[in-house]
């Protein structure tokens, strides 16, 4: 069976599995998959859906999110961003209305140093104030005259 090109996803798993000191068969029962099918990701023989690797992830108490950037599922530039969003979504000492509170801020934040938050999860660059017309403390535009 050909590689699929998941190798640093399978030694990142065997890494992680050899530091929780798991063998392949104690962490294949913590997550629920088959032995010879753990073994398969691992050797790079195999791609796991994400559902398979946020399993693996919980069984090796690590980010689902790490998993997901392994596989090539997740992006390494939006990581932190999930990341942060998901440690907010977890935080059991905040309640719902605060957590939606600290996403607007981290969000608007993030508008302010030249990032845009699609719905999609996306990220896309902010136009400069020199591309999108500068304008000034009354709102017309810098480069016009005030009309009459």
């Amino acid at each position: 069976m050909a590689s699929l090109n998941v190798g640093n996803l399978g030694e990142y798993l065997r890494e992680q599995r050899r530091n929780a000191q798991l063998s392949l068969r104690q962490l294949a029962d913590a997550a629920g998959v088959s032995n010879p099918y753990l073994s398969q990701i691992e050797r790079g023989l195999r791609k796991p859906s994400a559902e398979i690797l946020q399993q693996l992830a919980k069984a090796l108490r690590i980010s689902a999110e790490t998993l997901y950037v392994q596989a090539g599922i997740l992006d390494e530039r939006e990581r932190g961003e999930v990341e942060t969003r998901a440690a907010v979504l977890a935080d059991p000492t905040i309640n719902e209305r605060q957590k939606q509170v600290l996403l607007q801020i981290y969000e608007s934040f993030r508008k302010e140093n030249g990032v845009d938050v699609t719905s999609s999860g996306v990220t896309t660059p902010v136009p400069d104030a020199a591309d999108a017309g500068a304008r000034t403390v009354d709102g017309s535009d810098e480069d016009r005259p005030p009309s009459a």
